[in-house]
């Protein structure tokens, strides 16, 4: 917009040496620096200084002067409005750009990553935020962990759940273009199941919107994003079935996930009373979580929970599961609508703590 600040000397007509109007071609652009150039198409300036009366013989000159004098400002204003309406549509893209772009991108609920057009459109929000979705296997002491991470920063910070990565040894983090990195370990909260990592030469990543979970309704349209068995990048969608459930899951740091059944991101909870996929052990936390149907399977867990208009507005990390704790077939498990996520304004209360390297 510099072309919008005004320069010395606009909107004034220079003063010869007799106190004549300068006769300039653009007397009301000309820089007082600048000589004038006479261009025989645009009319003289009056005969008079400005608030002085017309001479009768350029009483004609006169009157089309002052209508020059009174479109220039007026057109001025209009290209401002202009400019500043297309600045303002911009405001949020180049405050990110101004701000670093390795910032968590936040929006309310009103923001659309998709096109307004395509809201709601499964595939459009399928297509804009799975660059944002990873697959996360954490390699233990008995075998192997897998499920899913949401990218928060262009340098390679990535949100997913502590059971996740619990007891890892190695981390590698597959991205929806297959390139592959080894993550470590920034921060972790089993009081809230959450857990920050970071890739190792990883730059140029999509960051994911994250929204405003205090704005979700029963009944709201979500699409679920993970990486379920290992097949990552797959898409479900359903609805928002309740809200604020109280979800109980371990905090055991050392709890075997293999030898009790709950790899691969089936990680035991309880709800209503009831356990599911296994036994929560002695050593439990609660909180508030959506229920959704969208359908979630092991290995979703740490994944995406995305609104209509594609900013997530939550964590998936708990989901029902056909198999007992004495099976962990592949075979006998499988979604039947019954899923908890964990709200993203919970997530984003805890990134700085996350950040600071904290292991509670």
């Amino acid at each position: 917009m510099t072309e919008s600040f005004r320069r010395s000397g606009e909107y004034e007509i220079p003063q010869g040496p007799q106190g004549d109007a300068y006769q300039g071609a653009y007397p009301q652009q000309q820089h007082a620096s600048a000589p004038a150039s006479v261009n025989p198409e645009w009319p003289p300036p009056p005969s008079h200084q400005p608030g002085q009366a017309a001479q009768p013989d350029g009483a004609e000159h006169s009157v089309h002067g002052k209508k020059k004098r009174a479109r220039g400002p007026m057109a001025l204003l209009a290209a401002v409005a202009i400019v500043a309406a297309a600045v303002g549509g911009a405001t949020a893209y180049g405050f990110q750009e101004l701000t670093g772009k390795n910032e968590v991108v936040s929006s309310s609920t009103t923001t659309n990553v998709v096109p307004s057009s395509k809201k709601g459109n499964v595939a459009a929000i399928a297509a804009a935020v799975s660059p944002s979705v990873v697959e996360i296997t954490a390699t233990l002491s008995n075998g192997t962990s897998t499920g899913s991470g949401v990218i928060v920063t262009s340098d390679g910070q990535i949100v997913t759940n502590n059971h996740v990565i619990s007891g890892a040894q190695s981390i590698k983090v597959t991205t929806s273009t297959g390139r592959s990195y080894t993550a470590k370990v920034v921060g972790t909260d089993s009081a809230k199941d959450l857990a920050l990592i970071k890739l190792q030469g990883a730059s140029g990543l999509k960051v994911a919107t994250l929204g405003n979970s205090d704005g979700v309704q029963v009944g709201d349209t979500v699409v679920a994003i993970g990486s379920p068995e290992g097949l990552s990048g797959t898409v479900t969608s359903g609805i928002v079935s309740a809200l604020n459930r109280d979800v109980t899951v371990s905090t055991d740091e050392g709890q075997d996930q293999q030898s009790q059944g709950f790899g691969d991101g089936q990680w035991p909870f309880s709800f209503g009373g009831r356990q599911f996929n296994g036994d929560t052990g002695s050593s439990t936390t609660t909180y508030k979580a959506i229920q959704t149907d969208a359908s979630l399977n092991p290995g979703n867990s740490g994944g995406a929970l995305i609104d209509a208009g594609g900013n997530i507005i939550g964590i998936n990390s708990a989901m029902y599961s056909a198999s007992s704790s004495s099976s962990s077939s592949s075979s006998d498990t499988g979604s039947v609508g019954l899923g908890f996520a964990i709200p993203i304004n919970t997530v984003k209360a805890d990134l700085a703590k996350l950040r600071s390297g904290s292991t509670s």
